[in-house]
């Protein structure tokens, strides 16, 4: 008894001519999805994802198991149960007769005709073949993807037909039949041109013309293109009448060279396919065309692709090229989006490649299997090729000595999925052939032989974007702010971005901004992106299973550390193993994409990686492990910052713990440069794990790393840090009761609160640390009490004040013998003497303070006092002194990175300018100082400079007004009697 199974149009099985019924419609489209895919093992996971997508049903795995017992059912009555068979990987169905591989191999046989005749009848009975809409009574999320595909086909042959047809001299008969599919496809060029020609052919000039203008106002409208080359050349042949159109043959390019039964394995093409423009530029000129916009396949922008059709200027397009041979590995983190890529790439690039399209996964991260062997790969793939089962030979490498024979002589596009190695693929790989062989992998194939390599990132922001409103609809274009915030979450991560989106599209009462609240919560994120068994989390478990122990060891405890990325020591540190073995390890990791590289050397997480290495370490590392590796962790970063910050600051001492030398293994810094480098590529993480240390039980480290890196935050102009790092320190202080470090960080907050001009606030933290010194007897933390709040008192022209605090502040250095604070007392009790007029007394002040820095080697201060000097000078009349003062101050912060104090001889300079009648360098020097006092929070240097503007710009209302309005404002919040100049300014332009 004959079977016969139909897609092309209802799903139907037949068996002698009867249609078996009893199907319902699930099992309908789980026959579909095999039929589709025949003789190729389907897992029931493929058909769980073809059928539901993203999102399944709890019951999704039993729903598939009742509809493949279903479909059996129903061929056991009939005798034909065998055709369905259950293999170790899945499901294969093995049909005898299939209307979609009779139909294309009917049109491959076209190209052996050599009699026209016999062609048309060839293909005028595959098009019989069609009994309507393909899958018509299939709903799944795959079939609306299949059913264009299919169409596309259908309309490749019936452009074929008239192409014949037209050749023949069949104009008239054609023309009926070619409106009709060219009101149905509006926008195919090529159908367009036949019955333009035919039209013309018939006398019927005016209405060929109107199809071209039809054409071309469609294309305009929907796409924003215009008609091709080979369309315009056409039509404006038909336009002048051309006689060679009455001659030649219809045909603007070769016919589409359809694949014959059995050729196309490729699993469904996503519809919803957003992004990697630039994967898929760099895949088409690696096979020797180009990604640009098409009218038949999907363009470049958005992330739509590899043309299949003609190109958008009208020239041959991708079966016109002739594609060469070559091995492209893909890799990428779990979830990046590597098959989608790939299998989206095979089907946009399978016209360059007509002698097939084959797939394999090799399941080497699949729940619940084990990678495919190499041997049972190829005898996928041989089969895959017509290679009957009688001709396989068992052994390994004769297999793939057949393997390479066949693929010779042919164009195949091949896709490798789901590889584990390099030596996973090796004996899958083509030997001299003009196939394109796509292998996608988790692990990078850094040694596989003459392959191409190419790492997937996460989505650009317009991708992610484009493929969340691509699932969700409407609602993501009325809330892009959310949408953003949905995809930072999902940390643009293509299998994240799919499930959130989807969640979103089935909860019609939620909101974006709704989903992005859930994800919010970190302890709930990975639960979020998961559906059933499946997501984000469960992708990533496989990754790491599939790592050895010290690998995964080194994974788990990545995951405690508190910043956001690390060097080879950190985590040298963290795990307690040699640098080398800690770099092998992260090097490793990287190869394994579960770890990724912003710049060498350094190591980081995504963020939803680093959420399930928390989850992980938390799982499977004990507390006093994890206890352990983070006190490994805090002594490394405390003993290389006081090494950094000893190399930067070495008059600062006194202030700094005393620890234990740093072992062999700590970072080599030996100069300046390095030590800052240091710094500067730690600083996040310096500042995370002091916060960490303070709240997770480490008061200790949390004290000696805000103290230590205190010089290095304050030179720097990282306020923001600095308060972060010392409040957490004295938040820590004061739960064990430790005064000492309570008045330390109290000292620190009291100094970058005066930096930021917050003076109420400096000296409130002053008074209790003053205390608390005085209890301990701690001679240098009164100094620097004192020292700081006399520059408070400077601010606020409270002067008496201001010299009884530096007078003890002074007292204090000179009784302790700590020259360097000496030096900086002296140059503020010179700020005093200047600022109440004395001069002489200043100049003395500020030149004995000089003489310190000088002798010490302290050029900070130096330049310092050297702007202090300028100010002098400026007020005694002297502006050029001042200038070359405040020249030399700039000229030394600049050249020791000192841009904390580089704003004051900005404005200083821009004073002495002013003073020497030079109004337009004067206000390009406080122009950079305003510029460079807003991006540090320097309020104080921010509000001179807007003053320095004020009276550069008198005469020009306008200009005076705004700047003399900001400084009063800013002298007004800052609370300093500077303000009344500027209210007086503004009070004459009123």
């Amino acid at each position: 008894m004959e079977i016969r199974f139909a897609v092309l149009g209802p799903v139907q099985i037949t068996a002698g001519g009867r249609e078996l019924t009893g199907l319902a419609p699930r099992h309908r489209a789980v026959l579909a999805y095999l039929l589709l895919h025949a003789r190729s093992v389907l897992s029931a996971d493929q058909l769980i994802d073809a059928v539901w997508g993203l999102t399944p049903p709890d019951t999704a795995r039993a729903q598939i198991q009742a509809a493949i017992t279903a479909i059996r059912r129903a061929l056991r009555e009939v005798g034909a149960a065998s055709l369905l068979a259950t293999q170790a990987g899945g499901y294969v169905i093995d049909p005898p007769w299939l209307d979609a591989q009779e139909f294309a191999g009917q049109l491959a046989a076209v190209e052996a005709d050599a009699e026209p005749g016999a062609a048309v009848q060839r293909i005028r009975d595959a098009l019989a073949l069609w009994r309507g809409q393909p899958l018509a009574d299939v709903h799944a999320d795959y079939a609306e993807s299949a059913r264009t595909r299919l169409e596309q086909r259908r309309l490749s042959a019936i452009e074929r037909l008239a192409d014949i047809e037209l050749s023949l001299g069949r104009h008239e008969d054609l023309i009926d039949e070619l409106s009709a599919g060219v009101a149905a496809h509006p926008l195919r060029e090529r159908l367009a041109g036949q019955l333009m020609l035919a039209l013309h052919r018939a006398g019927r000039q005016a209405e060929a013309l109107s199809v071209a203008r039809t054409l071309r106002e469609s294309l305009v409208e929907q796409q924003g293109l215009d008609p091709g080359r080979a369309f315009v050349a056409l039509e404006q042949a038909v336009l002048r009448d051309d006689p060679d159109l009455q001659v030649r043959a219809a045909a603007p390019e070769p016919p589409v060279r359809e694949a014959g039964p059995r050729a196309n394995f490729l699993p469904y093409d996503i519809p919803d396919f957003a992004g990697r423009t630039a994967e898929i530029e760099r895949i088409a000129e690696r096979t020797g065309g180009s990604g640009r916009a098409t009218e038949s396949g999907r363009g470049t922008e958005g992330g739509r692709g590899i043309e299949s059709g003609r190109t958008a200027e009208g020239g041959r397009g991708a079966e016109g090229v002739r594609a060469g041979g070559l091995v492209l590995a893909i890799d990428g983190m779990a979830g990046i989006g590597k098959t989608a890529l790939a299998i989206h790439a095979a089907h946009r690039l399978a016209g360059r490649y007509p002698d097939g399209q084959l797939f394999v996964d090799l399941q080497a991260h699949t729940a619940g299997h084990e990678p495919v062997e190499a041997g049972a790969a190829l005898e996928t793939l041989l089969r895959q090729l017509g290679v009957p089962a009688e001709r396989l030979p068992a052994a390994l490498a004769a297999r793939a000595a057949l393997w390479r024979a066949e693929l010779a002589g042919r164009r195949t596009v091949v896709v490798l999925d789901n590889a584990a190695d390099t030596a996973h693929v090796r004996p899958l790989l083509p030997g001299a052939s003009g196939s394109l062989v796509l292998i996608t992998s988790r692990r990078r194939l850094i040694d596989l032989d003459g392959a191409h390599a190419m790492s997937m990132d996460v989505l650009p922001a317009r991708d992610g974007v484009e493929l969340f409103a691509s699932i969700v609809g409407e609602r993501a274009q009325a809330e892009p702010s959310a949408v953003l915030d949905v995809l930072q979450l999902c940390g643009f991560l293509p299998l994240a971005v799919r499930i959130a989106a989807a969640r979103l599209r089935h909860r019609p009462r939620w909101s974006v901004g709704y989903l992005a609240g859930r994800l919010r919560d970190e302890r709930r994120r990975l639960a979020e992106l998961a559906t059933s068994d499946r997501g984000v989390a469960a992708a990533f478990t496989l990754s790491y299973e599939h790592l050895d122990p010290a690998r995964q060891r080194m994974f788990r405890l990545l995951g405690v550390h508190p910043g956001r990325d690390v060097d080879v020591y950190a985590a040298a540190a963290l795990a307690g193993v040699p640098a080398d073995d800690a770099e092998t390890l992260l090097e490793d990791l990287l190869d394994a994409h579960v770890l990724a590289q912003q710049e060498p050397g350094r190591y980081t997480f995504h963020d939803l990686l680093r959420e399930h290495a928390r989850a992980t370490a938390a799982a499977e590392e004990s507390e006093g492990a994890r206890h352990d590796a983070l006190t490994r962790l805090l002594d490394h970063y405390r003993h290389t910052a006081v090494t950094a910050i000893g190399l930067l600051y070495p008059f600062g001492r006194l202030r700094r713990p005393d620890l234990p030398e740093p072992g062999p293994e700590s970072v080599p810094l030996l100069d300046d440069a390095a030590a800052t480098a240091w710094l500067d590529a730690e600083r996040a993480n310096l500042v995370a794990a002091g916060g960490h240390a303070a709240d997770g039980g480490w008061p200790v480290h949390a004290g000696h790393l805000a103290t230590t890196l205190h010089p290095y935050l304050d030179g720097h102009a990282h306020h923001a840090d600095a308060i972060t790092l010392h409040g957490k320190a004295l938040d820590a202080a004061r739960r064990t009761g430790d005064r000492a470090a309570e008045a330390l960080a109290l000292l620190d907050l009291a100094w970058v609160y005066w930096r930021q001009g917050r003076y109420e606030e400096s000296y409130e933290s002053c008074l209790p640390a003053l205390e608390v010194c005085r209890e301990l007897g701690d001679v240098l933390g009164q100094s620097r009490a004192h020292n700081t709040m006399g520059n408070v008192c400077l601010r606020q022209h409270a002067y008496e004040r201001a010299d009884h605090h530096l007078r003890h502040a002074l007292d204090l250095s000179r009784e302790l013998g700590n020259r360097v604070g000496e030096a900086y007392t002296l140059s503020s009790l010179g700020i005093s003497h200047e600022r109440q007029g004395r001069y002489a007394e200043a100049l003395d002040h500020h030149r004995r303070a000089l003489e310190l820095h000088r002798a010490l080697g302290s050029r900070n201060g130096e330049a310092r006092v050297l702007d202090l000097l300028g100010q002098v000078h400026r007020r005694q009349g002297r502006p050029q002194e001042a200038l070359d003062h405040h020249r030399q101050a700039l000229e030394l912060c600049r050249e020791l990175g000192n841009r904390n104090d580089e704003a004051a001889p900005l404005n200083g300079l821009g004073e002495a300018a002013l003073a020497l009648g030079d109004h337009g360098q004067a206000a390009a020097w406080h122009e950079a100082a305003l510029a460079l006092a807003r991006e540090l929070g320097d309020r104080p240097e921010e509000a001179r400079a807007h003053e320095g503007l004020a009276r550069v710009h008198r005469g020009a209302s306008e200009q005076v007004r705004d700047h003399a309005k900001r400084a009063l404002d800013l002298y007004v919040e800052l609370g300093v009697p500077d303000a009344g100049g500027m209210a007086a300014v503004l009070a004459e332009l009123d």
